[in-house]
């Protein structure tokens, strides 16, 4: 079963020459050919109806041949260290030593650990996600983690609506010192946690 977003798109795309008779890259053709050329298709959506209509694709391999057809052809994505660093760029440059110190620190939990870099924030996964790391303002990263049954406290908040929605605790970090004995006690029981 696929444990990421990422691992999902590669099954999807894995499996289509035996699905539909065409890989992934003669989807995208097709579809930049008769869906945004001919049809003057211009919208995700507008693309992945057309698709599960013309084609019968199911809805995630639409989608994920939707978002590849709209990319520019000469469209290519930034690497993991090119998103941190636009993350950490400018005022929240004086920010990226929390992360290196949380990052340095969950990679000593287990060799199982996913670090999934996203456009605004980092997560952390094995079999699901247990944390992840945004910076939220100039002076502030938020360290999100997922801890059922443990209570709000102290700098330990409840969070709700952040980064993948399973992120259930917050905690404010404004520097480096901040990355304590008591952090990384609450980074290893998200970790533990999600097995």
């Amino acid at each position: 079963m696929p444990n990421s977003p990422q691992d999902m798109m590669r099954a999807v795309i894995a499996k289509l020459p035996a699905k539909t008779g065409r890989g992934f890259d003669e989807w995208v053709a097709l579809t930049r050919e008769q869906a945004i050329d001919q049809l003057g298709l211009s919208k995700n959506g507008e693309i992945v109806n057309w698709l599960k209509r013309e084609y019968g694709l199911g809805h995630s391999t639409a989608f994920i041949l939707a978002v590849e057809a709209l990319k520019p052809a000469d469209y290519i994505a930034p690497t993991d260290e090119q998103l941190i660093d636009a993350q950490y760029a400018g005022a929240k440059a004086a920010l990226h030593p929390i992360f290196e110190r949380v990052l340095a620190y969950v990679k000593t939990l287990g060799g199982d650990v996913r670090i999934e870099t996203r456009q605004s924030y980092v997560a952390f996964a094995r079999a699901k996600q247990f944390a992840l790391i945004q910076p939220s303002t100039k002076t502030r990263v938020d360290l999100g983690l997922v801890l059922p049954g443990v209570a709000p406290s102290g700098r330990l908040t409840a969070s709700t609506n952040f980064g993948s929605g399973s992120i259930d605790r917050r905690v404010a970090l404004a520097t480096p010192a901040d990355v304590d004995a008591e952090i990384e006690g609450w980074l290893r029981q998200a970790y533990d946690h999600c097995i």
